[in-house]
């Protein structure tokens, strides 16, 4: 049986470093992206997120929230926005050692979402 991208990645624990790392050392620095934080519960959001890419790399299903449309309804994201934070995402996996193969199949996930993040 083919391990998931979870465990290959080191499960819950690396995945909450990574996002910790994703945001406060790449998203929040980014004066691209930074804006659509300004007014956001970090610590929410780190667990929010931390959950999200957990059922995305084939993790167990945590995620319970909006869906990504609705979540990112009205702010007005363009495709240099998505581009960066996908960009930060590839970083921080990089980061901690994640191969590059494993990073572009996660990233090939991340892609489907990106015309509901979008709102196109």
């Amino acid at each position: 049986m083919d391990q998931s991208l979870y465990d290959k990645v080191g499960g819950a624990e690396a995945i909450e470093k990574v996002v910790n790392y994703f945001y406060h050392e790449l998203v929040l620095k980014d004066e691209t992206v930074n804006q659509f934080f300004e007014e956001t519960d970090m610590d929410k959001q780190i667990r929010h997120q931390a959950k999200f890419i957990s059922f995305a790399l084939g993790g167990p299903n945590q995620y319970s929230g909006k869906s990504m449309a609705k979540a990112h309804e009205g702010m007005n994201l363009q495709p240099e926005h998505f581009n960066a934070i996908v960009n930060h995402l590839h970083d921080a996996l990089a980061h901690f050692g994640v191969s590059e193969a494993d990073i572009d199949t996660a990233l090939t996930k991340v892609a489907t979402l990106r015309d509901d993040i979008l709102n196109k």
